[in-house]
C-alpha cells in the first residue's frame, strides 16, 4: 500500500468487507492521498495485511476498475487512474441520484434536519480539499 495509507476494516460492520476496502480506497483518491499513477499494493499483499480472503479484495479492485478510479496494467500490478468524465454529466448525476435519495431518507429517519445534512455535506466536501 502507498506509504502513510492505512485502510481499517471492521469485520463486525453490516457493510461487507470489500465495500469497506473500496470505499475506503476511492475516498483516499477523492482527498488526493492517493493521486493518479499510485500504485496500489498487490491483492495478495493487501489481503494478507488486512487479513482478509484474496477474493475479498480482489473484487473491490475490480469494482474499482470498473467504475475507472484504478488501472489494471498486467505484468505491472494496480494503478490509480487518471481521473476522467467516463459518463456524460446526465448519467454521472443519475448515478449519483440514488445514493442522495438513499441519504436523505437516511437523514430523515434518524431526525436530521436538512440545514445540518447540508452543513454535514459541505464539511464532509471541504475536508477533501484538506486532506490532499
Amino acid at each position: 500500500m502507498t506509504p502513510g495509507l492505512q485502510l481499517s476494516i471492521d469485520p463486525r460492520s453490516a457493510e461487507p468487507i470489500f465495500a469497506q476496502v473500496k470505499r475506503q480506497l476511492k475516498l483516499a483518491v477523492a482527498s488526493g492521498r492517493l493521486q493518479p499513477g499510485d500504485a496500489l499494493s498487490s491483492v495478495r499483499e493487501l489481503a494478507v495485511t488486512l487479513r482478509v480472503n484474496r477474493n475479498t479484495v480482489a473484487k473491490a479492485y475490480r469494482e474499482l476498475e470498473q467504475e475507472r478510479v484504478v488501472e489494471t496494467r498486467r505484468g505491472h500490478g494496480t494503478f490509480v487512474a487518471q481521473r476522467t468524465a467516463w459518463l456524460a454529466e446526465p448519467a454521472r448525476l443519475e448515478l449519483l441520484t440514488g445514493r442522495v435519495d438513499a441519504l436523505v431518507a437516511e437523514a430523515f429517519h434518524l431526525s436530521v434536519e436538512p440545514e445540518q445534512l447540508l452543513a454535514l455535506v459541505r464539511e464532509r466536501l471541504g475536508r477533501l480539499g484538506e486532506e490532499g
